[in-house]
């Protein structure tokens, strides 16, 4: 995991429509840089649908939002469709920038382990700071935890 006032490190990945972004493009902007596990499942949903419905907040405080998910483009086209998403949904699909700011590990359901995304946002300063790190979110109230910070 990445640590507060530390540099975000850069990387470049494909959004829905196959656009490659790198996080330096977003520099001199206050950016969400959230990190979830998959596609149309419930809780990640649940965060990206309250990121939607609190987008203008987020605009009238000139803040950013970038999804990050091991998804495919194809599959963030299809998801940022159903829900009406304002915001760029970033493909990892091979989940190096995951490892890089350390949101993959080990996971556990039903008695099995496996890898995946451990839900992590990271807000970012205008210089590329790691401002605040959330870890272990709760899908239902992050939106307005970070929006009670900013």
């Amino acid at each position: 995991m990445l640590e507060e006032k530390t540099i975000a490190p850069d990387f470049e990945l494909p959004d829905e429509s196959g656009v490659m972004r790198k996080l330096s493009d977003y520099r001199g902007k206050d950016l969400v840089l959230y990190f979830y596990p998959k596609d149309d499942t419930s809780g990640c949903t649940t965060e990206a649908c309250n990121f939607r419905d609190d987008y203008s907040a987020y605009e009238k405080a000139g803040v950013t939002i970038l999804g990050v998910s091991p998804d495919t483009s194809e599959s963030h086209t299809k998801f940022k469709a159903k829900y009406h998403l304002p915001f760029n949904l970033l493909a990892d699909t091979e989940h190096k920038v995951c490892e890089l700011y350390g949101v993959w590990g080990k996971k556990q359901m039903y008695d099995k382990e496996y890898y995946g995304v451990n839900r992590t946002t990271y807000l970012i300063g205008k210089d590329g700071t790691i401002r605040k790190v959330f870890k272990n979110v709760k899908p239902a109230d992050h939106s307005a935890e970070i929006l009670a910070l900013l």
